[in-house]
């Protein structure tokens, strides 16, 4: 521990610095390289929705023999070919998802998982949920989407400033499109809790880009009228000062999402876990990601832009100059030439 306090205390004095500002094309580099991989993802191979956005039917069956095989079987005996999802949930059950069945194909399902798990049809818990419901839920979690970020882009203008605010917003941005593309990647299904999962990380990401942007703007107060160092250094040594806090922060997050995701839905087979904990752990460490490697980068081209900017950046660059120059000066040099002539004493 004694190690990484020294870290973080040289990385917070300036004495260790990362130059994140400079090496932005890097970071964007990388960025790039994962948003077009989800957008490849997202267009190939989709999102798998739940009956809950797109309609359909519902069946969960208890049984001690549970097996995803068992209820294929039943499927293809009931002469379903639409679209189907079976999923196990613990150790004695089992979900199946169709798209919206008729009547008749309803109660040929029914009877087939009842026989094939031995079970009857009464202990079958089916649900249909119609198209127009599943549209209403969709329009619902969209609205709660554009309205969180809207919301929190007038915050930001509020409390900081419009250039922070955009900065903020591209960054959640981006953390969602990575992780909608990592969902449609691995092919879970899309349901209500990871809407909840997705307004969750977005909450995350902001924080974490909020403590960062907060030691920008104490570092780069009134840094136009002292010259000591241009905006971009400013922020640069912001993001080291907070480089500690944001790692442990995260951290110590991700321990418990991760429990939930690898051992309660991986293990225990707690399948209605992984929806949500598969949001929250790819979404709190690209959060992480971002309000450290791509929020300040464009935060500060943006406030670079401005010519208040630039003429700081051209003043501390012309200091930085004359200071190179008079350190180049060898002390020879400032007592004139070597070889004068002597003078003649002799009257």
């Amino acid at each position: 521990m004694a190690k990484f306090s020294g870290l973080g205390g040289r990385l917070y004095r300036g004495e260790t610095s990362v130059d994140f500002i400079g090496k932005r094309k890097i970071w964007y580099s990388i960025s790039g390289l994962l948003i077009l991989a989800s957008a490849v993802t997202l267009f190939t191979q989709g999102l798998h929705l739940g009956i809950e956005f797109k309609g359909g039917s519902s069946f969960t069956v208890t049984s001690t023999n549970a097996s995803i095989q068992t209820a294929e079987s039943a499927l293809d005996e009931a002469g379903i070919t639409t679209q189907t999802i079976v999923q196990k949930i613990g150790n004695d059950k089992v979900r199946v998802q169709t798209d919206a069945l008729t009547s008749t194909q309803q109660n040929a399902v029914e009877a087939q998982l009842a026989a094939k798990y031995n079970v009857s049809i009464d202990s079958i818990d089916s649900q249909i949920i119609g198209p127009s419901w599943g549209k209403e839920i969709t329009r619902k979690a969209l609205y709660g989407l554009f309205g969180f970020l809207f919301v929190v882009m007038l915050y930001l203008a509020m409390a900081f400033e419009s250039k922070m605010a955009i900065a903020a917003i591209i960054s959640v941005v981006h953390d969602v499109f990575i992780t909608v593309g990592i969902y449609a990647l691995v092919g879970f299904e899309v349901t209500p809790a990871t809407v909840i999962g997705f307004l969750t990380i977005l909450g995350y990401s902001l924080y974490d880009t909020v403590v960062v942007f907060d030691k920008v703007r104490e570092n780069t107060k009134g840094i136009a009228a002292s010259g000591k160092s241009t905006y971009s250094q400013a922020a640069n040594l912001a993001v080291n000062q907070t480089l500690v806090r944001s790692f442990n922060t995260s951290l110590i997050a991700l321990l418990p999402v991760g429990s939930i995701l690898f051992v309660g839905a991986g293990l225990l087979g707690a399948g209605t876990l992984k929806d949500l904990s598969l949001a929250l752990f790819i979404g709190l460490a690209t959060g992480t990601y971002s309000s450290i490697f791509i929020a300040t980068p464009i935060l500060a081209v943006l406030r670079e832009r401005e010519p208040a900017m630039q003429a700081l950046a051209k003043r501390v660059g012309n200091r930085g100059e004359k200071i190179s120059t008079s350190s180049s000066i060898t002390p020879e040099a400032n007592r004139g030439p070597r070889n004068q002539p002597k003078r003649d004493r002799r009257r």
